[in-house]
């Protein structure tokens, strides 16, 4: 390529300063859930996916990266999605409308993932890994939605559910009329489709994350380059 095709992408010596988000999980216990597996099926897979994490730090790491911030586990039981296809029932439902095996199983990850971190911090001395809890500033905001200015955390705005499990997906057209459109205020709404978080609401989160306040250590992101002193 010519140099002006080229002059956008990082020099070799950026990659050992730039900051590395990795943010993983979601995906393959939702998918598990998702397939009806047997809950202990799920728990029993979490050290597998947890080694392949560490694998791939360990790849980043001898590629020049030195600095992680790695996020733990959304409370995927309030997802309004997986609220609506797990049926939940009054025993394993929280104040929130949550699924409360979802979430000790989310919790179960995060805790492992947190071990992992704790590792890598011993095998990579020269790295910086921040562990940002994303699961309680998430869960924060579910549990005080009213207060910060949205509607029902249960609801989300494009797409829809109805009866008898009828879901249109968001922005699913039929013959060039769309369905799944979104709905007037997507700003009031913590979840976009029943399975994201919507702009809004990752706003919320961010501001209460890039400070370090659910951070461990304690460190805001313009200061996660910095090794913690054991």
């Amino acid at each position: 390529k010519t140099a002006a095709h080229c002059i956008d992408l990082p020099r070799p010596d950026d990659f050992s300063k730039a900051i590395y988000t990795l943010d993983i999980g979601h995906n393959d216990l939702a998918y598990g859930y998702l397939q009806h597996r047997a809950e202990g099926r799920i728990r029993a897979s979490i050290p597998n996916m947890l080694t392949l994490f560490s694998q791939a730090v360990h790849v980043l790491y001898s590629e020049g990266a030195r600095i992680f911030w790695i996020h733990n586990m959304d409370p995927i039981g309030c997802l309004p999605f997986g609220v609506m296809m797990y049926q939940p029932k009054a025993h394993n439902v929280d104040r929130n409308g949550c699924v409360m095996p979802q979430n000790e199983m989310a919790k179960e990850f995060n805790r492992q993932l947190k071990d992992k971190v704790s590792q890598l911090r011993t095998q990579l001395p020269s790295a910086a890994f921040t562990y940002v809890d994303v699961y309680s500033a998430k869960y924060a905001l579910i549990s005080d939605a009213k207060q910060q200015g949205f509607v029902d955390p249960r609801t989300f705005c494009c797409g829809s559910y109805g009866h008898h499990g009828h879901h249109v997906d968001c922005g699913k057209k039929v013959n060039g009329t769309v369905y799944g459109s979104s709905c007037r205020y997507p700003s009031r709404h913590i979840s976009w489709d029943g399975i994201h978080f919507t702009e809004a609401a990752n706003l919320w989160v961010a501001n209460r994350t890039l400070n370090g306040f659910f951070s461990d250590p304690p460190v805001s992101i313009d200061k996660a380059c910095h090794r913690p002193q054991l």
